[in-house]
């Protein structure tokens, strides 16, 4: 039996919200002066802030762009390497997670630190989750390989729709998105070329 990935709880949802207003308090800003820095509205900032909304990957993109932070700050750091592994390998129990809420997208990282030249990562997409409502752009390649369910890739002007086994490779300066159209969780290893987060 699968398991279903699950909604985030509240606290999760909060505990990204208030990783983002301390960062906020720390550079001084306030939410009027993040939403104009950031491009993003003062009420989503704010249910973002308060756990009541979850950002997708552009918006949570452009806020930590704004704040000066890479986005892998927001990481959950999972449990503790072994030294004679780190920067080597990467145990299931150890791996970095980035929830996205109410997407319904949740990314673990397979690589072993954010560095380096590509990362690679295991997404996980519930039934009608996806990347966020808008497409996105940054430097870079990115391919992947769909693991079980359905993923709908937008790229540019095309819309693909692959299935356990299939593949994909792409520009990532092209704007792309994605999503779960099936009624199963969908499972795909995905790798950028460049690092994105």
């Amino acid at each position: 039996m699968k398991k279903q990935i699950e909604a985030p709880t509240d606290s999760q949802k909060s505990g990204l919200g208030q990783q983002i207003r301390q960062r906020r308090r720390i550079k001084d800003f306030t939410l009027t002066q993040l939403a104009e820095k950031s491009g993003l509205s003062v009420g989503l900032l704010s249910q973002i802030e308060r756990g009541i909304s979850s950002p997708s990957l552009k918006s949570m993109t452009q806020i930590c762009s704004a704040l000066d932070i890479p986005v892998s700050w927001l990481f959950d750091n999972g449990s503790s390497e072994n030294p004679a592994e780190k920067g080597l390998i990467v145990r299931r129990s150890s791996r970095k997670r980035l929830d996205l809420g109410s997407y319904g997208v949740k990314k673990e990282l397979l690589s072993p630190d954010l560095g380096g030249e590509m990362q690679i990562y295991l997404v996980t997409i519930r039934p009608g989750g996806h990347s966020g409502p808008e497409t996105y752009t940054h430097r870079g390649e990115e391919g992947g390989l769909v693991l079980a369910g359905a993923l709908q890739l937008t790229v540019d002007d095309r819309i693909v729709v692959l299935y356990e086994g299939d593949s994909f490779r792409f520009s990532s300066s092209l704007p792309h998105r994605f999503a779960n159209p099936g009624d199963t969780q969908s499972s795909v290893v995905w790798a950028n070329s460049l690092a994105f987060y």
